[in-house]
C-alpha cells in the first residue's frame, strides 16, 4: 500500500515521480488528457522514457518531438480528426530528434494488459490478435484454454513505473474523481509502482456523480491543482475542447524549426502551461 496522497504543487510532483528512463503511462480518452503534466514533464528535461498510452495524441507528439522518449507502447497514435502526428512520424521516419522504438498493440490488447497489472497477475487472456500481422510483431503469446483446449492470446501485464491522470476534482485527502467518457485511467493508477493525478479543483468532500469513477486516496501517491490542466482537450462538465487548437497542430508540427518555436513559447518558457 502507497504512503497517503500529499497534495502538491505540479512542478514538485513531477520531480519527485518522473525519473529518466522510466515507464510512464499518461491516460485520458478524448477527454481529460493531462496535458499540463505532459508539458511539465517537457519543462523538468525527462529523457529516455517509454511512453505508454492507449491513444497517442498530441501530447505524445510533443513528448516524442522534444526527445523524451526511448519507446512508445501503444494501440492507435494520430491527430483525432485531423490526421497523422508529424513528430511521431519524423522520429519513426528519420530518428529526430531521436530514433522511437515501437511496440503496437490492439486498443484491447492494451486495455487488457493494464487490467492484468491493475489485478496484480502477470497477464491477460484474451480473444485476439490470433490471424493478423501484429500477432507476430509484438508482446504477446498464443495459449492454450486447459479446460476447452482452445486456442487464445496472452498479453503481458503493464506495470508502468508512473501513471499520470487528470480529473475534475480531488478532496483533500487525494481521493479522485473524475466522469465523462470513460478510459483506463483507474487501471493505469492500479497497475502503476507511483502515480500522478492532476485535477481541475481540489474540493471538501467528493459529490458522486451519475457514471463518476473514484479513485481512492491510498492508490495515489501525490495530487496536483491544475485548472485547464487537459487543454486543448477538455474535462467532461468544466471546460470544452479546443479544435481549432488541433487542426492548428497540424501545421505547426510539420515543420521542425516551427516545433520547436512554438513549443518554446507555449511550453518551455512558461511555467505551468496547460496550453
Amino acid at each position: 500500500m502507497r504512503t497517503p496522497t500529499t497534495i502538491k504543487p505540479l512542478p514538485d510532483a513531477v520531480a519527485g515521480l518522473v525519473r529518466d528512463g522510466d515507464a510512464v503511462a499518461l491516460e485520458g480518452f478524448t477527454h481529460l488528457i493531462p496535458f499540463a503534466a505532459g508539458h511539465e514533464v517537457i519543462r523538468q528535461g525527462r529523457r529516455d522514457l517509454e511512453l505508454i498510452r492507449m491513444t497517442p495524441d498530441l501530447l505524445y507528439d510533443q513528448m516524442i518531438g522534444m526527445g523524451c522518449a526511448r519507446k512508445l507502447v501503444f494501440s492507435y497514435g494520430g491527430n483525432p480528426g485531423v490526421g497523422s502526428l508529424h513528430r511521431f512520424r519524423d522520429a519513426v521516419e528519420h530518428g529526430w530528434p531521436r530514433p522511437l522504438e515501437l511496440e503496437e498493440h490492439s486498443h484491447a490488447g492494451m486495455a487488457n494488459r493494464y487490467a492484468a497489472g491493475a489485478s496484480d497477475l502477470p497477464f491477460a487472456v484474451m480473444r485476439g490478435y490470433a490471424g493478423t500481422d501484429l500477432e507476430p510483431r509484438t508482446t504477446v503469446r498464443p495459449i492454450t484454454c486447459p479446460f476447452t483446449g482452445e486456442r487464445l492470446t496472452a498479453v503481458p501485464a503493464l506495470r508502468p513505473d508512473v501513471a499520470i491522470i487528470h480529473a475534475q476534482e480531488a478532496d483533500r485527502r487525494g481521493n479522485v474523481q473524475l466522469w465523462g467518457i470513460p478510459g483506463v485511467q483507474k487501471e493505469a493508477v492500479l497497475a502503476a509502482r507511483r502515480s500522478l493525478v492532476t485535477v481541475e479543483r481540489i474540493v471538501d468532500e467528493l459529490e458522486p456523480r451519475p457514471g463518476g469513477v473514484v479513485i481512492p486516496g491510498w492508490v495515489v501517491d501525490a495530487v496536483a491543482e491544475a485548472p485547464g490542466g487537459a487543454h486543448p482537450s477538455y474535462a467532461h462538465g468544466i471546460t470544452d475542447r479546443d479544435n481549432d487548437a488541433y487542426r492548428e497542430w497540424d501545421r505547426i508540427s510539420r515543420d521542425r524549426d516551427t516545433f520547436l518555436a512554438w513549443m518554446r513559447e507555449h511550453v518551455l518558457d512558461t511555467a505551468g502551461a496547460a496550453a
